[in-house]
């Protein structure tokens, strides 16, 4: 399960992913699809009259939409439970098991397994712990479900990315109420292999242009995997805590501090710090030279 696994950033100097056409495969990358997703005619008069409408929004999965530092953590403590071993209580081994991949814990910190053999049974069973738990998910973050209501009656499309398989997801987001919201979601079928290339299959299920979207996320890694795709990022302060998320173009504790028109100032302030750097040098016009007439 790629739950347990630490996956890559993404997108660093304009890398993509391939997808296949009949004609053959193609390279898409950042600036293939900001390029291509232009709004047609009837979109820009459309988004004149409803200019919310031109923003696509990507919601993380893990601690944005639903708690799962909890669900991680008593997986691990089940397993501990059925293996007869015991996990220490320290800050910084609490914090491997919640964000390195499974491999490394189960090797390097907590030094349960020597074989190849072993890490697999372990993986697989962790995955299962994990698995049972989320099917007793239904809850989601404080707030979330009132921010997705307004962005709903606004008519702003919603996506959500996660390492899930389909099913589970889909079956937790019913268990929350939270199905309808979603236009477009992003899974572990989907095969993409970094954040980034989730946000980007997003932003493509969603038909707007990655410069258009904005991600909510609440990991460092995330923020910037979404500026890599030249996306705006919100982040959700708890698990990481303020400081650590300083990139981010908005940091906010709870959804109930957001609002609609904090989406537009996002867009209406990106580049003034640019224009005021880079000002039109107007040349000046040479004086003119004064003529006299001699007289005779």
């Amino acid at each position: 399960s790629n739950v347990f696994m630490e996956e890559a950033i993404g997108a660093e100097y304009g890398e993509g992913f391939e997808t296949f056409r009949p004609e053959g495969p193609l390279k898409v990358d950042v600036d293939f699809l900001n390029d291509r997703m232009q709004e047609n005619f009837l979109q820009r008069i459309r988004y004149a009259m409803k200019p919310d409408e031109a923003f696509g929004l990507i919601f993380s999965w893990d601690n944005v939409v639903a708690d799962t530092r909890s669900l991680k953590l008593d997986a691990w403590k089940q397993l501990a439970a059925e293996e007869g071993k015991s996990i220490p209580e320290d800050c910084g081994v609490k914090r491997s098991m919640l964000y390195a991949g499974a491999d490394h814990v189960l090797h390097k910190v907590l030094c349960w397994v020597e074989s190849t053999k072993d890490s697999e049974r372990l993986k697989l069973r962790l995955s299962q712990l994990y698995n049972g738990n989320l099917s007793r998910l239904n809850i989601p973050i404080e707030g979330l479900k009132e921010w997705l209501d307004a962005l709903y009656t606004a008519g702003i499309p919603c996506a959500i990315v996660s390492c899930l398989d389909r099913i589970n997801l889909l079956r937790t987001l019913q268990r929350m109420g939270l199905k309808k919201y979603f236009q477009a979601v992003v899974t572990e079928e989907d095969g993409m292999e970094s954040i980034a290339h989730r946000f980007l299959s997003a932003a493509v299920k969603l038909d707007r242009k990655p410069s258009k979207c904005v991600v909510f996320e609440d990991d460092p890694r995330g923020i910037t995997a979404a500026h890599n795709c030249t996306m705006m990022a919100v982040a959700l302060i708890g698990a990481h805590p303020a400081y650590e998320l300083v990139q981010a173009d908005v940091a906010v504790a709870s959804f109930n501090e957001l609002s609609i028109i904090n989406l537009r100032r996002l867009f209406a302030n990106k580049g003034s710090t640019f224009m005021d750097l880079e000002k039109q040098r107007i040349e000046k016009i040479p004086p003119g030279r004064n003529l006299t007439i001699d007289t005779i």
